[in-house]
């Protein structure tokens, strides 16, 4: 199967903070898989900034090697990539100053679509904003882009969107968040808004409950100074976590449309109960199996900061009220996963009796790694003998059921970048909602910074802390098991 590509219209993206790691990374060899793809028109032009002393040749030169770390090098095209390199220019700019402005704004084209990308410490989002607009580039229909964090709690969130509100409107401002762009967490949307056969059955009535796990093998060595004033709560259940929850429990909007899409997601947040101190379980990893445990890695002997959450949370509405929601996150676990995992209800009756094969049936919706999603029902054990029951798994992994070409599926920036030219802010959070989710977040870390509350340690290689699984096995459940 190949995927429909639909060029977008001509473009100038400037992209601030254009030497950094995310830009090199992510956001320009994104640029070029697009541009390989013929989504980019002849027209688009991508600008860079930053305060380094570099001309366009030197720029170019960098991402060159960039592109050819970063994609793969059967996508590499000798033709495509010097096309892409020619659409690139670089301005030498002060965000806090005055250097370089001036010629940015000289450089921007009246009528083709204007983005700006903050690919910056959000420390530097107020400076941009104000200097986009001290020099007259917050035209009408202009975007901005802007990368998590949104803010370090309630308050400093609704400084931020102060900040922005002051000089672009709403409409405008593009709060990314990577993981609402992989294109399994769309099609979780797709299987529930596209399929009679899920949203009957999408309730507490017949749901028992639904994990979420994002865990990862690395730690935090190299960025021990930013992770230590964040943890796994702000860095990820407040932002990535909590849109999956979202996506899953929230109401069939009216239309896949921008703010019907955020309003029903934006219910969901306020409909969430506080969690009791006993429904959280923080943990922190240990030095173990050769590997350097956090105090380490972070250089910070007596930090507290968790790197491992497991929570219950509860949706109070009439669709989820009962049925909880059990999220879980960690670094240094034992594999890289993140995974959706809907438990259904038990029949309320078995005709077969007590056999060891009639499972809870089980909606698996794989982010990563092998995007897919996998239904596991009980079938008869083919064969003479009785009725004997086992459990198979109904697997749709993309790279397989969509045939050649599902492998070259566009990455999250991809889609969100284009999304950003297109104008369509389905995929991006609202204002409200970030408040809406500090507002939520942060009465759950006063408590435990009350109480002094240290992480649990844990295992390099292991599933968390012990803590993690008393959480589960309370309720008489028990956690999915963490693998690649």
């Amino acid at each position: 199967m190949v995927s429909r590509v639909i060029p977008v219209d001509p473009f100038d993206l400037v992209i601030f903070g254009a030497t950094g790691d995310l830009a090199r990374r992510k956001i320009l060899p994104a640029l070029y898989r697009r541009d390989l793809a013929g989504q980019l028109p002849d027209e688009a032009r991508i600008i860079g900034t930053a305060r380094a002393a570099l001309d366009d040749d030197t720029w170019q030169g960098e991402i060159r090697h960039a592109i050819l770390e970063h994609v793969p090098a059967d996508r590499i095209e000798s033709a495509a990539l010097e096309r892409f390199l020619a659409r690139l220019g670089y301005v030498r700019l002060d965000a806090t100053g005055e250097d370089g402005w001036q010629r940015l704004a000289s450089l921007i084209r009246p009528g083709v679509v204007q983005a700006y990308y903050f690919s910056v410490g959000p420390g530097l989002f107020g400076d941009l904003a104000r200097g986009l607009h001290r020099h007259g580039m917050n035209r009408e229909g202009c975007r901005i882009v802007v990368e998590k964090p949104f803010g370090h709690d309630l308050g400093s969130a609704r400084a931020l969107n102060a900040t922005l509100a002051a000089h672009f409107d709403e409409q405008q401002i593009y709060r990314i968040d990577h993981y609402l762009g992989k294109e399994t967490v769309q099609n979780l949307m797709a299987v529930r808004f596209g399929n009679m056969l899920f949203e009957p059955l999408w309730n507490a009535q017949y749901v028992d409950h639904i994990q979420i796990t994002v865990a990862e093998m690395v730690g935090v060595a190299g960025r021990g100074g930013y992770y230590d004033k964040s943890g796994a709560m702000r860095d990820m259940v407040q932002n990535h976590m909590m849109q999956l929850l979202c996506l899953i429990a929230m109401e069939p909007p009216y239309a896949f449309e921008p703010d019907a899409v955020r309003d029903e997601k934006l219910k969901v947040i306020r409909a969430l109960d506080a969690v009791e101190p006993g429904d959280i379980v923080r943990g922190q990893y240990a030095a173990g199996n050769g590997q350097a445990g956090y105090a380490e890695d972070a250089a910070i002997p007596s930090s507290r900061t968790e790197t491992f959450i497991a929570l219950k949370a509860h949706v109070s509405n009439w669709r989820w009220k009962g049925t909880p929601f059990y999220l879980r996150t960690g670094k240094r676990l034992r594999a890289r996963t993140s995974e959706i995992a809907i438990t259904f209800k038990d029949p309320p009756h078995s005709i077969f009796g007590e056999q060891e094969g009639q499972k809870s049936n089980v909606l698996v919706i794989r982010l990563q790694p092998n995007e897919g999603i996998k239904l596991k029902v009980t079938i008869k054990e083919p064969g003479p003998g009785g009725m004997r029951l086992i459990e198979v798994p109904l697997d749709m992994s993309f790279a397989q059921a969509l045939g050649p070409g599902a492998e070259d599926i566009a990455d999250a920036y991809e889609r969100l970048i284009m999304d950003v030219i297109r104008g369509n802010q389905t995929l991006f959070m609202r204002g409200d909602e970030v408040e809406a989710a500090w507002a939520w977040t942060d009465p759950v870390i006063a408590a435990w910074e009350a109480r002094a509350d240290r992480p649990k340690p844990y295992d390099p290689g292991s599933s968390g802390p012990e803590d993690a699984l008393m959480l589960m096995h309370r309720d008489g459940r028990r956690w999915r098991e963490i693998r690649p």
